[in-house]
């Protein structure tokens, strides 16, 4: 699985700061611990309905949304990773094929990846056959969390990735496909609550 616009996730109305009157000065931009901290407020003090809402940028089960906000409020950053890890060890067979079927209809390569040079279209070639005998084999998405690989990186460890677990059964596939979904599910969260705009790294993958 490589990126939906949730590895650059819309910004929930839950979350976002109220807009100062237009008769103030502009605010000097604040620390990012106090943005995180004002984030967070705002995710626990949310409605239900809009923290869901909010929630599901990070994981597209429903359940696993509303088991995060049936156990708030959260005192730190901490915490609510806690409650993300916790939630997706919950997740039912039916919940996994929902977070599924979220990042498969919104997969792509991310921005960034380079594309250009010898041998690129081949590799793509390559990755698009490969995912293609991913699907044939389990039936869903590829999925993947690539947190801290620089974009070079990306293309040859996706490729590498999705032959080596083309080996695996599918029940262990699954369970490792469920395992890639917390991971992403818990730097989506990191960022969701550091106000960035963009969620580099952690992706799904269904070549384009």
């Amino acid at each position: 699985m490589l990126s939906r616009p949730s590895d650059s996730p819309r910004t929930p109305s839950a979350l976002r700061s109220p807009r100062p009157p237009a008769q103030r000065a502009p605010a000097t931009p604040a620390a990012p611990g106090r943005i995180c901290a004002a984030r967070l407020d705002h995710l626990n003090t949310a409605p239900a309905g809009a923290a869901e809402d909010a929630l599901l940028a990070c994981c597209g089960s429903r359940r696993w949304a509303r088991l995060i906000v049936a156990h708030r409020p959260y005192p730190d950053l901490d915490a609510l990773l806690a409650a993300g890890d916790e939630a997706s060890y919950d997740l039912t067979p039916a919940d996994l094929d929902e977070a599924l079927a979220d990042e498969a209809a919104v997969g792509q390569l991310p921005t960034g990846i380079p594309m250009g040079g010898a041998g690129a279209l081949a590799a793509h070639t390559a990755l698009r056959a490969a995912h293609a005998e991913y699907e044939r084999r389990f039936g869903h998405v590829f999925v993947i969390c690539l947190d801290g690989l620089h974009p070079d990186e990306i293309r040859n460890r996706v490729l590498a990735e999705i032959h080596a677990r083309l080996d695996n059964e599918r029940d262990a596939e699954r369970v490792k496909a469920a395992e890639e979904l917390r991971r992403i599910a818990r730097g989506r969260l990191a960022r969701l609550i550091a106000g960035h705009s963009q969620v580099s790294g952690i992706k799904r993958f269904r070549p384009a």
